[in-house]
């Protein structure tokens, strides 16, 4: 079964999400596409990496996608909800993770959900480039 996107008439040949798959419909995609691109899940990249103790400590942070294949990138996805619109605090948290992984050599890329809903493997491959395309890269705060 190929999933819908919130974008009437376009269906796109991403499997159903699976109820055991932890993680966001977009987050889905992104994992998808990343396997047909001949990236392996465990050896090239993580997804729901817990760094510095995950969301149980004080500083702690989960990242969608960790990858050491390319190494030093990391993923999240910007739902619009959870991201955009809950005000300074979301978008803080997402400057400060920003800061926190680049500190360690890793860049985090953001990608949009929005972005993924309609062209999954134009931003997934752009961001395996190291290029965030991002509402939150493109204000100019991060």
């Amino acid at each position: 079964m190929v999933q819908q996107t919130t974008i009437p008439g376009i269906v796109r040949d991403i499997p159903s999400k699976p109820d055991d798959f932890e993680g966001s419909g977009p987050e889905w995609t992104v994992y998808v596409v990343l396997q047909r691109q001949g990236l392996r899940p465990g050896i090239d990249f993580m997804h729901q990496a817990r760094m510095f103790g995950g969301r149980t400590e004080l500083g702690g942070l989960v990242v969608d996608f960790m990858f050491n294949n390319p190494p030093g990138l990391a993923i999240n996805i910007q739902g619009v909800y959870f991201h955009y619109q809950q005000g300074s605090q979301g978008l803080a948290r997402d400057i400060i993770a920003r800061e926190v992984l680049a500190q360690r050599g890793i860049t985090l890329i953001f990608i949009d959900e929005d972005d993924i809903e309609t062209n999954p493997n134009h931003y997934i491959l752009e961001a395996l480039r190291f290029r965030d395309h991002s509402k939150l890269s493109q204000t100019g705060r991060i």
